[in-house]
């Protein structure tokens, strides 16, 4: 299911077959948290910029349109007209991003809904449920993401009990992967390491779950305000624990120098929202850096966001037209600029990937930090 083709130093190269498809690796998962691109970004669209696989979150879907109506719509892939892999979260993160609106228990978590405030529980199984309805390639246990300033004893708390979800998670999916209604009876499921920047609980934590044989782990709660330094510190610490011949998540993580030095560390799947986000707000990514192009110095620039580009933007505008989209608030500048930013994420893995292929790594990785620092 999951082969190493590669490596180089610690980066690894690889490749991942699901029911929906093989998945290249190091791979970066465009998000659509609603089932959607912020940008007004299609499916179609993802196809043109080599996505290859398309991130959804469990709380959202849950809450609106709901998981029962996209099950009888025939599952989250039919629904969104999307056949390639599915990444749903498990709503775990929603219990650190909302945490003034829950409260958490042995047995799950009890939220209010951030729409309409009506009460939610959600524990191991029912995330397990919703993800099963959503018919997802991956889902993602259920977890407790602690704050990386929270006291020792809190974070340890934290973790015990998202080991003891994450036994609830592997057998809860294992009865629904086996009923006659189940969307997809080949649904996977990643574990999440978690510990905060402790590095000694997340070695124990990462020792405990490989035990339980998943299909991947993943490296949760960073990028949640700690330094970047201390997210490759945790990295070094704990990647190295984690099985070998399985992927190695790191959960919204991040820009691309941050997804660079990941791979460094043996990371080989990545999302973030940075990309549509930035892209929305007329900020750019280009080998260079980053352009704002709000910028007055754009516009009469009528050169493309970055020359040699091959998005859907780049190959017919250019940033004045852009800008003067952006600025005239017409929806086509915020999607124009969502697209480019997608397709150099994605650009950038294949690249990640040949450089890996080549073993020439650690040389590529050094040249594109340099590059991107040194700016236009």
């Amino acid at each position: 299911m999951y082969k190493i083709l590669t490596t180089d130093g610690r980066a690894k190269r690889a490749e991942m077959q699901t029911v929906h498809g093989t998945i290249q690796t190091p791979v970066f998962m465009n998000v659509g948290t609603v089932a959607a691109i912020k940008g007004a970004v299609s499916t179609m669209d993802l196809k043109e910029i080599h996505t290859q696989v398309e991130l959804s979150n469990t709380y959202h879907l849950h809450l609106r349109p709901g998981d029962e109506v996209v099950k009888q719509l025939g599952g989250l892939h039919k629904f969104m007209n999307w056949d390639r892999p599915i990444l749903t979260d498990s709503g775990g993160f929603q219990v650190f991003s909302l945490a003034g609106m829950r409260k958490i228990k042995e047995e799950g978590v009890y939220f209010r809904s951030h729409i309409d405030g009506h009460k939610i529980f959600m524990g191991p199984e029912e995330s397990m449920q919703i993800q099963s309805n959503l018919g997802s390639t991956i889902a993602m246990a259920f977890d407790e993401c602690p704050s990386s300033v929270a006291e020792r004893s809190y974070i340890q708390n934290s973790v015990d009990r998202t080991a003891r979800w994450l036994e609830r998670c592997k057998k809860e999916m294992q009865r629904l992967n086996s009923l006659d209604d189940t969307i997809n009876k080949h649904q996977l499921l990643f574990g999440i390491n978690q510990g905060g920047i402790l590095e000694d609980v997340r070695i124990e934590h990462a020792k405990r779950i490989r035990e339980l044989d998943l299909d991947g782990y993943a490296v949760g709660g960073l990028a949640v305000g700690e330094s970047h330094e201390e997210m490759y510190r945790i990295l070094d610490a704990v990647v190295p624990f984690l099985p070998k011949d399985k992927p190695t998540y790191l959960m919204g993580v991040g820009t691309p120098a941050n997804i660079l030095e990941a791979v460094d560390r043996g990371v080989d799947f990545f999302d973030c929202v940075y990309p549509s986000r930035n892209g929305r707000h007329g900020h750019v990514y280009t080998k260079k850096g980053r352009l704002n192009l709000s910028n007055a110095r754009f516009q009469l620039d009528d050169r493309p966001l970055e020359e040699g580009c091959q998005c859907p933007a780049c190959r017919h505008y250019s940033r004045a037209y852009i800008r003067h989209l952006l600025k005239a608030g017409e929806m086509l500048g915020m999607r124009l600029c969502v697209l480019h930013n997608l397709y150099f994420y994605n650009n950038l893995m294949t690249e990640i990937r040949q450089a890996i292929d080549n073993h020439t790594y650690k040389e590529y990785k050094c040249n594109m930090l340099a590059s991107m620092e040194a700016g236009e």
